[in-house]
């Protein structure tokens, strides 16, 4: 099975408050490259050009920690979400 048929299974419960977000917009804002973007497997992270912020989508997130890790300047805040909320996966 392909890695993305595995995530086709993947279900979501989304939480009102968010887990994931950027501390510091100004960080983001000089960031070469922006890793979160590209490393995010499932591509919550995006740039909106036109005010120069990344946003996220927190909804979607598979809760791998993968932004939080790559992100040279420490400038991600990543916390599980709270019970029952979240990512479920099915068979592994």
């Amino acid at each position: 099975m392909k890695l993305e048929d595995k995530l086709f299974l993947v279900t979501f419960v989304p939480d009102s408050e968010t887990h994931l977000s950027a501390i510091k917009q100004e960080t983001c804002r000089t960031c070469a490259g922006k890793p979160c973007i590209s490393g995010c497997p499932a591509a919550c992270w995006e740039h909106e050009a036109e005010k120069n912020e990344v946003l996220v989508s927190f909804e979607g997130c598979l809760e791998c920690g993968t932004c939080r890790i790559i992100c040279p300047y420490h400038n991600i805040q990543w916390k599980y979400p709270r019970g029952g909320f979240g990512v479920k996966y099915k068979f592994g």
